[in-house]
Order: C-alpha cells, then structure tokens, then sequence
C-alpha cells in the first residue's frame, strides 16, 4: 500500500516537472530523441518478464513454427524480441543469396534457397553489397534517399552493386516442399516484396505477422502500402502494433514493423485463435502484448486468462 503512495506522490511531482524538462530538451535540441529513447523502453517494457515456464506448460517440447522471410544475420537477430525465447521457435529461413545461404546452412535445419512470390516465375534481385539487407527485388529510388534523411555521403551504401536472376515460388509450394502444414509465426523484410509474398499464401495462417511496412517507399514501383494493410485485413488480421524504423523527415514514420494477429472480432479470427490457444498466447507473451492478450482471452473465454492475469503491462508504465 505503501508502494501505490509512493508512487503516485512521484507522478504528481513529474507532471509538474514534466513540461519544464520539456523546455530544457527543446533547447538543447534533444527533445526527439528523448521521447525515441522513452518509446523503445516502452516496447521493450515487458522484458522484464520471464515468460518461459508459462509458454513451456503450454506447449511442452512442441516448437512455434515460425518462417523468416528475409533471413540475413539470423533468426531474431535484430532482437525485436527478447532472445531468451529464441529456443522456443523451430525457424524456417528464406535466403535466395547463395554466399548468405551457405552461412545460414551452418546453424539451420530448414533453409529456403529461393525468393517468394505470388507464383513461381524468374525476378531481379538487386544486390546492394555495402548494406546486403536492404536488397530487394525492386530498384533503389534515389530521389526518396532524402525522405530516409540518408546524407549524401551515405548514398554509396544504396548503390546496385549486382543485379542476380533468382527463382520464386509462392510460400505454399516451398513450404509443402520440406513437409510445413503449419506455420505459427511469420515474419516479413523484404523491402516491398512482402504483398506479393502474401498472396502467395493460401494454405497457411499465422497467428502472428510481423512485416515490414514502407509508408513512403524508399525503392521504385512498390505498391502502396495501403494494399498490404487491406489484404491482411480481408484475410481476417488485425494490427495490434507498429514499430517506427529509422529516421524520417515526415513527422509520421516512412518505414515500421507491423504486427498483425487473427482479428477475434471475426468468425474465422476467433477459430484460429480457439483452435490454436496455446501458440497464440505463447507469442503474445513473447511480442509483449499483456493487455491485449487478457482483453482477448477473456471476450473468448478461454481459461488460459489465469495464467497471465497478475502479470501488468509494462508498455503503458
């Protein structure tokens, strides 16, 4: 009881405060970059959690089959989530790079050594050897370089250093491949390849999608970003959260991660979600999606919602 004093009486003191640390950071020309600082802690407030016994009851020694679309460096190696729950996944890489490929061979059982698409055919693939993961399957668009904020000097990072001729099979046909009739877990960057990736994906649904999403595209003849959003949507997913990549010089992000899941006001989202209570709950408790995953559990009533109910959302701290 103490406790909730405390830290009330410590709240009401940084309201007052708060706006004169305002004005300190707006003159010292740091105001943006402490509020950036603030909003990465909030996305990675749940970390302080340690969720593995809970995902380890629900599902035993049975992996999250997870597909990783653009696979260079490694399964979570940009640590989007916290790596304590990587051994809880069995991932699928996507690397249509041999040298990448090879390296990948090293530490993967499953490797997909073609590019995806919406049917199989042959695509450019455009290789930028100064900054490998920003290759794609659409050519750099110079003139958006200044929308990134790249300076000028950085531009030799974005320059075509290779242009290679890759097969593309849709994610169905190389899933059924290697013997996946389940997918868990789907991760999109591919910089503007990810709508046609999906609509290469009939057989499969994911209970989580994180993918990449460029607002302002930074390569040429992308299709809006607004086609992607609205195919998920017609597919029965929801987007629950968006992380910003970069910096813009919109005051809206150009570039994010989204994260979709089974829309549970739907009919179908619902199913998915019932059908496959355990996985699902299990990667909202990794992605760090507390309330959202309470609220859910018990609209549903599933009784899973005990588990998690102690546990306080850390992002809205």
């Amino acid at each position: 009881m103490l406790k909730k004093y405390i830290c009330k009486f410590i709240q009401k003191i940084i309201k007052i405060i708060l706006p004169l640390m305002s004005y300190i950071f707006i003159n010292l020309r740091v105001n943006k970059r402490v509020i950036n600082y603030l909003n990465l802690k909030s996305f990675s407030g749940n970390n302080k959690y340690n969720f593995s016994k809970i995902i380890n009851d629900l599902n035993g020694n049975e992996k999250i089959i997870a597909l990783d679309v653009g696979a260079q460096g490694g399964f979570n190696s940009d640590k989007f989530f916290s790596p304590k729950y990587n051994h809880f996944f069995e991932p699928i890489m996507v690397e249509p790079i041999k040298e990448e490929f090879e390296k990948l061979k090293k530490t993967y059982q499953f490797i997909i050594d073609k590019g995806l698409w919406s049917s199989k055919t042959k695509k450019k693939l455009y290789i930028l050897a100064n900054r490998l993961g920003s290759s794609s399957m659409y050519e750099p668009d110079k003139s958006s370089f200044n929308l990134y904020k790249i300076k000028k000097k950085n531009f030799v990072n974005f320059e075509i250093t290779n242009t290679i001729e890759i097969d593309c099979e849709t994610m169905d046909e190389a899933l059924k491949k290697i013997n996946i009739s389940k997918l868990d877990y789907l991760k999109l960057d591919t910089q503007g390849a990810e709508l046609e990736i999906l609509k290469g994906m009939k057989n499969y649904n994911p209970l989580l999608i994180r993918t990449e999403v460029q607002i302002f595209s930074m390569y040429k003849n992308v299709p809006n970003w607004t086609n992607l959003v609205g195919l998920l949507s017609e597919l029965n997913y929801m987007v629950c959260e968006w992380k910003e990549i970069g910096s813009h010089a919109t005051r809206i992000s150009a570039e994010m991660d989204m994260i979709f899941i089974p829309n549970y006001k739907t009919n179908s989202g619902k199913d998915l979600i019932i059908k496959n209570e355990n996985k699902f709950i299990s990667l909202m408790l990794i992605f760090g999606q507390l309330d959202l995953l309470k609220i859910i559990l018990n609209e549903l009533q599933l009784p899973s919602y005990e588990k998690i109910e102690k546990f306080k959302d850390r992002f809205f701290f």
